[in-house]
């Protein structure tokens, strides 16, 4: 399935290896400082940025490159983007979601996801309606239909994209990745259920921003209890075979977090070889 992939961040995964990314500001220029990056994936900033979607069409299309579609035969962007929305988990605002998808994201962040309810709204959200004696059913798609936009995008026709346009790995020939952030006490506590209960999560990112404020340690990485919170996380992401992201990938802890088994490694954004070379060389690729 992997040399049939437009999504490099589910590429890389599908390949055993651990995808690198990067938050992005919303605008030109970074879109395309950020297009020959040494990234899988960039995500664009709309939850503590401005929610702009026609900022966010935009950027897509500043991450294409001439260059590589003539030198590849592919149009879709080397580094792929997703978006992190604004929309809280317990708001289960789905047009949000919808929006950024129908101008060609290739995945989206949920900030604040605590509990099954909105881990399943989550999900729905980025699936089209399917009928009940579809195959892959749950969770019941909700997106509303309108993929003109995405499927020029993406390089096909809309048949094309309603085959693709699935999340993984529920659909296994599916290219959008659904990442739900897990940063407060009560989503760990609901973690099990949710990744027992809701299929079609593509990744947990830990928020440790919002975590450690919880926790009473704002911004303190390395305190103990939030080491031991995140640890919590991501023994119940193994059980479940779900990949894990940490979004402060450094050069001082990416040793660590690679042998902990973080699959999704987010550092600052740079276009040089710096933090995610090294991680990379680590990890032995």
């Amino acid at each position: 399935m992997s040399d049939t992939r437009i999504n490099g961040i589910i590429r890389t995964l599908e390949s055993g290896k651990a995808a690198f990314a990067a938050f992005s500001k919303l605008d030109k220029q970074s879109a395309i400082e950020m297009s020959d990056a040494p990234y899988d994936g960039v995500v664009f900033e709309m939850e503590h940025n401005p929610y702009d979607v026609s900022a966010f069409g935009d950027a897509l299309q500043y991450m294409l490159s001439r260059k590589q579609i003539a030198e590849s035969g592919s149009v879709a962007p080397r580094v792929t983007p997703i978006a992190r929305i604004p929309a809280n988990g317990a708001e289960m605002n789905q047009s949000f979601a919808k929006q950024v998808l129908d101008r060609g994201a290739y995945g989206v962040i949920w900030p604040h996801v605590a509990t099954v309810e909105q881990a399943y709204n989550a999900v729905a959200s980025c699936r089209y309606a399917r009928p009940k004696h579809a195959p892959i059913y749950e969770p019941k798609g909700v997106r509303g239909d309108g993929p003109a936009n995405a499927s020029r995008y993406w390089g096909l026709s809309m048949p094309q994209y309603y085959e693709k346009a699935d999340v993984w790995p529920l659909a296994p020939h599916g290219e959008i990745l659904v990442g739900l952030m897990c940063e407060s006490t009560q989503a760990i506590e609901n973690l099990d259920d949710i990744l027992s209960n809701v299929p079609g999560i593509g990744l947990i990112l830990i928020g440790e921003g919002d975590l450690s404020q919880e926790l009473g340690f704002p911004r303190q990485y390395e305190h103990p209890e939030v080491l031991d919170a995140m640890r919590q996380i991501v023994e119940t992401c193994k059980k479940h075979n779900v990949v894990v992201g940490h979004p402060h990938v450094t050069a001082k802890n990416h040793q660590r977090l690679i042998q902990e088994g973080y699959r999704f490694l987010m550092s600052a954004p740079s276009r040089t070889y710096g933090v995610v070379g090294a991680a990379r060389e680590m990890a032995g690729y």
